[in-house]
């Protein structure tokens, strides 16, 4: 299959574009396009054929629900059979915006699209490429991030053709993604909502508009064995080829303990990659160093993770060492990235308490 690549400009979108993304869809055929938060896997949301597509194309486990994506607030009460007093309170405040919430679905969505659960995931992206395309394809379009399964989600094209082409029929090239997470999810299906995956939409946040908010405990904890009821809950994610370990304590602990196993490797003839900020990037005396950006401009960090940790894949390192970071504002949405990537490998330097 050729995957034809088709450039667009925000500020003046080419519409004619746009409309043949919309057909290949409506055809049955899956187009990756770009949202504000990462590059997207389009298809028919309404075609359990193209959901079935999309599986194929990802190599995801068909367990693993996909979101639904809309351009307007009105068409969630087609597919939702019912949406919360706080529901609507936080798609008033969020949408069009990086948060997806989880309704109990109507008959119309079919249980190919949502992993054959009766909640389904729903999201109204800010982005207007996206929004033009998927009010082009019919309103509701199927999208898990737009990458081979288990690899680093997609903030450009170049990734998504990296992973997909010859794969899928079209990518529709926005640039680079402005905030380079996934949404936040919020579960909005019963009694109290609740965090399903932490995004750039935080807990305050959203407790700010709807009072108390849980967070699942698979947000953080290791994966479980349990069905998955949003996307990323259950498999891992976002791993580059080469081992990564995430290392925690204090700065100077840490710093030291990976200086010391690089090292160590490097007399043992092997490649070490680092994942570290701006504050700290210099002080490692080896290995091959990438820096996520400043630990005081959060959306840096988020911006680049994805991309950092598709870029040792290019390289020949062996291992790869990241420093942790907190839970403070979206600390925890890169935390719960990295621990994914890493499998939950995780080491605590000795005397960092």
């Amino acid at each position: 299959m050729e995957t034809q690549i088709r450039k667009l400009d925000y500020d003046a979108i080419d519409m004619d574009v746009i409309e043949e993304a919309g057909r290949v869809l409506k055809e049955g055929g899956l187009v990756a396009f770009p949202t504000e938060t990462v590059y997207g896997l389009g298809g028919d949301a309404l075609n359990p054929a193209s959901s079935e597509k999309i599986y194929r194309a990802k190599g995801r486990p068909s367990d693993n629900p996909l979101i639904v994506h809309i351009s307007r607030k009105e068409d969630v009460y087609r597919i939702a059979s019912q949406v919360s007093k706080e529901a609507q309170r936080l798609m008033e405040v969020f949408w069009p915006g990086p948060l997806t919430l989880i309704f109990p679905k109507k008959a119309l969505v079919p249980d190919k699209t949502t992993g054959g659960l009766p909640t389904v995931a729903v999201r109204m992206p800010s982005d207007r490429i996206a929004a033009a395309f998927i009010q082009a394809a019919g309103g509701f379009v199927s999208a898990p991030s737009a990458n081979a399964s288990g690899r680093p989600s997609t903030t450009t094209a170049a990734h998504v053709a990296e992973d997909l082409k010859g794969r899928i029929e079209m990518i529709l090239d926005g640039g680079q993604a402005v905030i380079g997470l996934e949404s936040t999810i919020v579960d909005v299906s019963e009694d109290r909502p609740v965090i399903l995956r932490p995004g750039v939409i935080t807990r305050g946040m959203l407790e700010e508009v709807v009072g108390p908010v849980e967070t699942d405990q698979a947000v953080i904890a290791p994966d479980s064995a349990v069905k998955p009821k949003a996307p990323g809950m259950k498999y891992r994610h976002y791993a580059p080829r080469a081992a990564l370990t995430i290392v925690e304590g204090k700065p100077e602990a840490v710093i030291a303990a990976v200086n010391q196993w690089t090292a160590q490797a490097e007399a043992e003839g092997k490649r070490v990659g680092i994942i570290a900020t701006d504050e700290t990037a210099a002080c490692y005396k080896g290995g091959l160093v990438k820096s996520l950006g400043a630990r005081s401009r959060e959306e840096e960090i988020s911006m680049h993770l994805f991309e950092v940790l598709r870029s040792f894949d290019d390289t020949d390192v062996n291992c790869i060492y990241s420093e942790s970071f907190g839970e403070a504002a979206i600390g925890q949405a890169i935390m719960n990235r990295l621990l994914k990537a890493a499998g939950h490998r995780v080491v605590e330097v000795p005397g960092s308490k």
